[in-house]
């Protein structure tokens, strides 16, 4: 299966290992950036630094030293982490320091004639075997690496600032390389914490399309608004204004850099505004900190935004540049849009949508329009990736932002994929994972639940709701097998143990953190444990009423996992061995009622020593025990849901999600 084909990046199969040496060409702004991210992800890493000014060598490393400073203060970084960054840090002004490194990786200015410039010098120096690849952001590869006798080597990987923070990369699929190239630099980057995308070559690839003409836009708007008024209309739709992010990275040359490329290649309705040349620093307001702005305004300034944001979009699809979900997934991540240009779409609606856009386009003439139905753009599964693999629909969770957490959105999507698959006889079942090598799923979105604090019955069709995608897996005539590759934590292990079979990295935990936030656990982690692995209820009891930790070797001791792996590219192949295992047996929970231990007596903390409610301590116990003796799954589910809407009217609950939402420790001491 070529990678083109393959959609999680995890499951790409690569020949080349992880590299042992990196080379970055240039010690200036994101080179040190780009830096810091390696030697944390890689701890036995030898990153060489090469640039011409040795000064600014010396800043790097500063920079870098700085960077594990704050990360040991933070609490983020081990000393023993801290040291593994600190060592095996080369500098060097000489070329010559290339020639045992794995991968070089340009980061200098944006001079085509002098990157080209740097790509021969490169190719001079390293081993035929090294990868090249370049941080520009609207430079397309063709250009910079064609005149190399071996391209195909050869890309661009674009990081985004800060780049040690940043998740997201694009990694540029041209014509000139090999096509393992893009294929390795998404496995590695996905194996390393990164969120790769694939672009095409065209200028400013895909993410630059959007935000710096967004940021163009904005100066454009400055004969009728001040930049803090730009940016307090803005923050309706991102966490911080153009301006002020402007400010943040001195972007300005960026702009001018990157409209200016556009500009040549597709019109002048592209070429960045003059005062960009003009001014160094903008006088806006930070986030949080929005002005008054007059409704006419605001009005005008909101359709402009609007306006450049989805003309972008559509011709970014209509040409194939990337994909929906990774332009929607990107201006969230990379630019902190509070939601996806797509997602705006959907919720603007198709009439309101052309409106912005026509008139856009009356007031900017060239700007691209959509070449279908708005609807069309918005057919298409942002929150999962799905791919075949052995005969198997493999699902994976997408929400890196929130740790690949459950939403209305994410949950309706696996059932649109399992209901359309699971009566194919060319599919044999499924396995759900996580993104990435940290979450499986980190549990639920609170969503409209603070809303039904204090109302039962709302509270407990709520938890219905969210088990919509639960009950249906009980019931799934194909084997579905759960492939945990990291933490799985309350809605996301309830998830979990709904699904057939469990296989799990030796790396992963579970834990049902509900009751630190002064609920419980509504659809199903106080029945289906009980009644497929009786005897863990020990465990499942502390996990329970006190939080704690399970482990995955613990689980398989148990029996919860059916097997353990180490190395991530290990999970799926296992999965997979698990779904042929149950092919052909029928699956069912025990129906009928279960002999579970009790409760020991608790002293009202959580594992970590937090001071817990009692009263929700007692709904867990009460719930526990009445569930093991329904007589039928759906009846102890039921009083799983009814739970649910108890404790949905303590004073507990109300203060644990006030406390969740204001990032504060509950007190439930004043509650009870």
């Amino acid at each position: 299966m070529s990678a083109q084909m393959i959609h999680n990046p995890v499951l790409l199969d690569t020949d080349r290992k992880m590299p042992k040496s990196i080379a970055i060409i240039g010690a200036g702004t994101i080179g040190p950036d780009i830096g810091y991210y390696l030697k944390s992800a890689l701890a036995d890493l030898t990153l060489v630094l090469i640039d011409i000014n040795p000064e600014a060598l010396t800043r790097a490393v500063d920079r870098i030293h700085a960077y594990v400073e704050k990360g040991l203060k933070r609490g983020k970084l081990t000393e023993q982490q801290a040291a593994a960054v600190r060592k095996n840090l080369v500098t060097s002004t000489d070329y010559s320091a290339l020639k045992d490194c794995d991968w070089v990786l340009e980061a200098a200015t944006e001079d085509l004639a002098l990157k080209r410039k740097i790509f021969t010098e490169i190719e001079a120096h390293v081993r035929p075997d090294a990868l090249i690849t370049s941080n520009t952001s609207s430079l397309p590869a063709e250009r910079l690496f064609s005149h190399l006798a071996h391209p195909e080597r050869a890309t661009v990987t674009h990081f985004f600032a800060p780049a040690f923070q940043n998740p997201v990369v694009e990694v540029i699929d041209w014509s000139g390389a090999n096509p393992a190239l893009g294929g390795y630099l998404r496995w590695f980057f996905a194996m390393t914490g990164k969120v790769p995308m694939i672009t095409t070559d065209a200028v400013c690839f895909m993410l630059d399309r959007i935000f710096d003409n967004w940021c163009n836009e904005a100066a454009l708007l400055l004969d009728i608004a001040s930049p803090a008024e730009i940016d307090s209309v803005a923050m309706e739709l991102v966490h911080a204004g153009p301006f002020f992010v402007l400010n943040l990275a001195n972007g300005n040359p960026i702009i001018v850099e990157t409209n200016t490329v556009q500009a040549a290649d597709e019109g002048d309705h592209y070429t960045p505004a003059t005062i960009f040349n003009e001014v160094d620093k903008w006088e806006t307001n930070p986030p949080g900190s929005p002005v008054d702005v007059a409704p006419d305004v605001a009005a005008t300034i909101r359709d402009r935004l609007l306006g450049i944001l989805f003309s972008q979009t559509v011709d970014i699809l209509d040409r194939e540049i990337g994909s929906a979900a990774d332009l929607d997934l990107g201006c969230c991540l990379a630019f902190a849009f509070k939601k996806g240009p797509l997602e705006l779409m959907r919720d603007y609606g198709e009439a309101e949508v052309m409106r912005i856009l026509n008139e856009f386009a009356a007031y900017k003439p060239g700007m691209p329009q959509p070449k279908k139905a708005i609807a069309n753009y918005l057919d298409f599964h942002r929150y999962i990736l799905v791919d075949d693999v052995a005969g198997a629909k493999v699902i994976t969770l997408r929400r890196p932002e929130a740790m690949n957490a459950l939403h209305d959105q994410m949950t309706d999507e696996i059932l649109s994929v399992i209901t359309a698959h699971e009566n194919d006889p060319e599919v044999k079942g499924f396995v759900i994972t996580g993104y990435g090598i940290q979450a499986f799923c980190a549990g639920a979105d609170i969503g409209k639940f603070p809303a039904m604090l204090g109302n039962k019955d709302q509270s407990v069709d709520y938890a219905k709701s969210c088990s919509r995608l639960l009950v249906h897996l009980d019931r799934c005539p194909k084997p579905v097998v759960a492939a945990l590759n990291g933490l799985a934590l309350g809605g996301g292990l309830e998830l979990a143990t709904r699904c057939h079979a469990l296989v799990a990295r030796d790396t992963a935990w579970m834990q049902l953190p509900e009751v630190t936030l002064g609920i419980v656990p509504g659809i199903g982690a106080m029945v289906i444990p009980y009644r497929r692995w009786p005897e863990g209820a020990a465990v499942f009891n502390g996990m329970l009423t006190r939080a704690e930790k399970l482990t995955a070797e613990k689980a398989r001791d148990l029996g919860m996992i059916a097997e353990l792996v180490t190395a991530p590219e290990d999970l799926i192949p296992a999965a997979l061995r698990q779904l042929d295992a149950l092919q052909g047996k029928p699956y069912k929970i025990t129906d009928g009622p279960v002999d579970i231990a009790g409760f020991s007596a608790t002293d009202g903390k959580a594992v970590t020593g937090q001071t817990l409610s009692g009263k929700i301590i007692a709904i867990i116990e009460k719930a526990v025990a009445d569930a093991a003796q329904a007589t039928s799954l759906t009846a102890a589910l039921e009083v799983g849901y009814q739970a649910f809407g108890d404790s949905a009217c303590t004073a507990a609950a109300k203060e644990g999600i006030s406390a969740f939402s204001e990032r504060r420790k509950p007190d439930f001491e004043k509650t009870g």
